[in-house]
């Protein structure tokens, strides 16, 4: 396992990343809330990047993994502005974000940002505006009260231990919600979503069908599928599907 390298935002944050050199454009692997640059999806896809002479990207946001800060002190917008000072700093080309849940949030983000720098893009179990529409729609008064008196409240987690929520990344997912004006993507999208997903529910991956504008937008329902989508055949489909979009971009 090699070391990871290190880039410094303006911001004074300081991300871990690995880069693989290779032909462009550069696929770029955007990993969920709380996850890391050492998971199944990013390993997977960087050694298939690798073996195809792929340029490669993973890297960790701040208050994720081996990158500085406190999770909690992080928001969706610290976020994107990390995805934004990382891909401007070491992608000179176009790029195919491959979002992963929260990350799927962060790709559409990116793709509004700069959308001619993106080449295509694929998301696995994407998650806009969670939340918003996650947790301040589910929340009771109790924890709305909660959240204004403590700044903060805790959620249960199929996956890890609780996650903390606070005021600021509700107010700061407020200011980067993707689902609630138009959303142009002009270039090739291929969104997987799995059946079984207690996280992200398949309305969610509709909804982002149906609200965005693409000349080439396809929606892929695994049944069974659960949220982390890192079993083999996952796996094949992830490979599918960011096959497709660099074919089409190569085109």
């Amino acid at each position: 396992m090699t070391s990871p390298e290190f880039f410094e935002t303006q911001q004074g944050r300081r991300l871990a990343y690995h880069f693989t050199p290779g032909e462009g454009p550069c696929v770029v692997f955007l990993g969920g809330l709380k996850s890391d640059m050492e998971g199944t999806k990013a390993l997977h896809l960087e050694a298939w990047a690798r073996s195809k002479g792929r340029a490669f990207l993973r890297f960790d946001y701040s208050g994720h993994g081996l990158s500085s800060g406190e999770f909690e002190d992080g928001a969706i917008g610290d976020w994107a502005e990390d995805t934004r000072a990382i891909t401007d700093a070491l992608i000179p080309g176009p790029m195919v974000p491959v979002g992963s849940s929260m990350g799927g949030w962060q790709a559409l983000l990116l793709a509004r940002a700069v959308p001619e720098s993106i080449a295509g893009l694929v998301t696995i179990a994407a998650a806009p505006d969670f939340t918003e529409d996650g947790y301040w729609a589910s929340f009771s008064d109790t924890q709305k009260t909660q959240l204004k008196t403590e700044g903060r409240v805790e959620l249960p987690s199929d996956y890890m231990e609780p996650y903390v929520v606070t005021q600021r990344m509700i107010a700061d997912g407020r200011d980067n919600l993707v689902l609630r004006s138009p959303l142009d993507l002009p270039f090739a999208v291929r969104c997987l979503q799995g059946t079984a997903d207690t996280a992200v529910s398949t309305q969610t991956a509709l909804r982002l069908l149906d609200h965005a504008t693409s000349p080439d937008m396809r929606l892929l329902l695994v049944k069974d599928a659960d949220h982390r989508f890192s079993d083999g055949p996952c796996l094949g489909l992830v490979e599918a599907a960011v096959t497709d979009v660099l074919t089409l971009a190569d085109s």
